[in-house]
C-alpha cells in the first residue's frame, strides 16, 4: 500500500511548499500539514510533475521549516457540505459557519468545482426576473438563467446596488421558490458588516446564503469562494427546485488573488500580469449559470467587478464581456450628480432581454417602450453635446424637448430610492409618463396600437 504521508518537503517559496518523491497525487487534492508543535495547516496541490508536488498552504508558510513538517494527502478536493438548512446562514470562504449558529448537518458533500453541464441539456433562458430597479427591469432585463455582470469603479455604490437587488429580486410566478446566494471576495470588515446587517434588517437573510471572504483572508480562500457559492446554488437549484440568484462581489479581488498565486508559481504572465488562463478560469465560474431541461430550478448570476481606473478594456471586464450575456455599467458622472443607482443606460446591455419580455411575461408594450425610451434619451444626450459645442441657439425646438426629456429621464426614471422596490408595472407607467413630454409624432418606435392604449391623454 502506497503511503499518503510524506516528510519530503524540500523548499518553501512564499505560500508554497515543494515536495519530492510523492506518488498518486492529483491536482487540487487537499493536504494536512503537521507542524513540529502538533498544529495543523491545510493546503491544496497546485501542480504535479512526476514525483514532485507543489502545495499551497492556506494559512501561509510563516514559521515552516521544510525538514520539520509532515504532509498528508487526503485524496479529495475541496468539498462543501450542502443542506437546505444553509438558507439564512453566513459562512466564511471555506463554508464554515461564522454567524454563531449551529453547525450544518450536510445532506451530501459536493466537490466545489462542480460537474460540467452538458450543453445539449441546457434550456434557453426566457423568463423575467424582477429586480425592482427600473433601469434593469425595463431597459436591461434580467432573464432567469442569465449571466449579467455589473461593471463599476472604485468608490461607486455597486455594493449598495448589489444589496438592493439581493433584497428585491423575485420571479413573478406565484408559488415559485426563490433564493439568493451572496458571495463577497476580498472585502473589508466594514463592507461585510454592511451586507450582513442589511440582509438581517430587511429579513432577506431568511431566503439567502452568505459567503464572506475578508481582505486579510488567504488568497486561496478567495479562489474558493465563488465555487463554494455556486456549489450551494447548484444543490438548491437542481436538487431542491429553487430559482437561485447568485451575486458575486468583487470579481476583481478574485482575479488579483489568481494573479498572486500565478506569480508564486512563477508562471509566465499574460496581460497586465494576469495569468494567460484568466479567460478559461473566469468561464469555469460564469458558465455554471443556466437552466437544465427537465429541472425546475435555475441559476442566474450577477457578478460585480470594479474596473481599475474605470477602464472597460482592462483584462477583467474585457474577458468577462466575452463570456457573459451583457453588462450593467455604473456611471461616475451620474454618481457625481447625486443620482442613485447611477446606471449608465446607453452602454449597458442585456443580450437576452428580448427573450424575457412581452405579453405573458411582463407586458405587451414593453419592447416598444424600451426602444423608444432608449432612442429618446440617446437623442437628448447627443443634443446636449451639440449645444456644448455650438451653443443652445443651434438646437431645434424638437432638440430642446429631447434635452429636457433626457434630464427628466435621469431624475425620475434612473434615480430611485435605495429601498424603493418598483414593480415592472410601475416602471412601465413611469416610462409612458416621461414619453408624454414629447410630441406623439416623434414617437416613431412605438406601434400605434400601444400609443392608443398607453400614451397618456393630455
Amino acid at each position: 500500500m502506497v503511503t499518503r504521508e510524506y516528510r519530503t518537503a524540500k523548499q518553501v517559496i512564499g505560500p508554497l511548499v515543494l515536495l519530492d518523491g510523492v506518488e498518486g497525487v492529483t491536482y487540487g487534492e487537499l493536504t494536512d500539514i503537521k507542524l513540529p508543535d502538533g498544529k495543523m495547516r491545510r493546503g491544496r496541490v497546485l501542480e504535479v510533475n512526476g514525483d514532485k508536488a507543489l502545495v499551497q498552504v492556506f494559512e501561509g508558510t510563516s514559521g515552516i521549516a521544510p525538514e520539520t513538517i509532515t504532509v498528508k494527502f487526503l485524496g479529495k478536493g475541496i468539498e462543501l457540505g450542502v443542506s437546505h438548512d444553509m438558507l439564512g446562514r453566513v459562512f466564511d470562504g471555506f463554508g464554515r459557519p461564522i454567524d454563531d449558529g449551529p453547525a450544518i448537518i450536510p445532506e451530501k458533500w459536493l466537490n466545489i468545482n462542480g460537474n460540467p453541464m452538458n450543453p445539449y441539456a441546457r434550456d434557453y433562458p426566457n423568463e423575467f426576473i424582477q429586480t425592482g430597479v427600473s433601469t434593469i427591469d425595463l431597459l436591461n432585463t434580467l432573464v432567469r438563467g442569465q449571466k449579467l455582470p455589473i461593471f463599476s469603479g472604485s468608490g461607486l455604490p455597486h455594493a449598495r446596488l448589489a444589496a438592493q437587488i439581493a433584497r428585491q429580486a423575485k420571479v413573478l410566478k406565484t408559488g415559485e421558490r426563490f433564493a439568493v446566494i451572496f458571495a463577497a471576495m476580498g472585502i473589508t470588515f466594514e463592507e461585510a458588516e454592511f451586507f450582513i446587517a442589511d440582509f438581517r434588517r430587511t429579513g432577506a437573510i431568511e431566503r439567502a446564503v452568505l459567503f464572506m471572504n475578508l481582505a486579510d483572508d488567504p488568497p486561496i480562500e478567495r479562489i474558493a469562494v465563488p465555487r463554494m457559492a455556486l456549489t450551494a446554488a447548484e444543490f438548491l437549484a437542481y436538487e431542491k427546485g429553487m430559482h437561485v440568484l447568485v451575486i458575486l462581489i468583487d470579481l476583481t479581488n478574485y482575479c488579483e488573488a489568481l494573479r498572486e498565486i500565478s506569480a508564486a508559481r512563477k508562471e509566465v504572465p499574460g496581460r497586465r500580469g494576469y495569468p494567460g488562463y484568466l479567460y478559461t478560469d473566469l468561464s469555469t465560474i460564469y458558465e455554471r449559470a443556466g437552466r437544465i431541461k427537465g429541472k425546475g430550478g435555475s441559476i442566474t448570476q450577477i457578478p460585480v467587478l470594479t474596473m481599475p481606473e474605470d477602464d472597460k478594456t482592462h483584462p477583467i471586464p474585457d474577458l468577462t464581456g466575452y463570456i457573459t450575456e451583457g453588462q450593467i455599467i455604473i456611471s461616475r458622472p451620474l454618481h457625481t450628480q447625486g443620482i442613485y443607482p447611477p446606471v449608465d443606460v446607453l452602454p449597458s446591455l442585456s443580450r437576452l432581454k428580448d427573450k424575457g419580455i412581452g405579453a405573458g411575461k411582463t407586458r405587451e408594450d414593453h419592447a416598444d417602450l424600451m426602444n423608444q425610451l432608449y432612442a429618446a434619451y440617446a437623442r437628448g444626450k447627443n443634443a446636449k453635446e451639440l449645444a456644448i459645442v455650438l451653443g443652445e441657439s443651434a438646437l431645434s425646438e424638437a432638440d430642446i424637448l429631447f434635452v429636457k426629456f433626457s434630464d427628466a429621464f435621469e431624475d425620475k426614471f434612473v434615480r430611485q430610492g435605495e429601498d424603493e422596490n418598483r414593480s415592472i408595472e410601475e416602471s412601465l407607467a413611469l416610462g409612458w409618463d416621461l414619453l408624454a413630454m414629447l410630441p406623439r409624432n416623434e414617437l416613431k418606435r412605438v406601434r400605434d396600437q400601444w400609443l392608443e392604449k398607453y400614451y397618456p391623454k393630455k
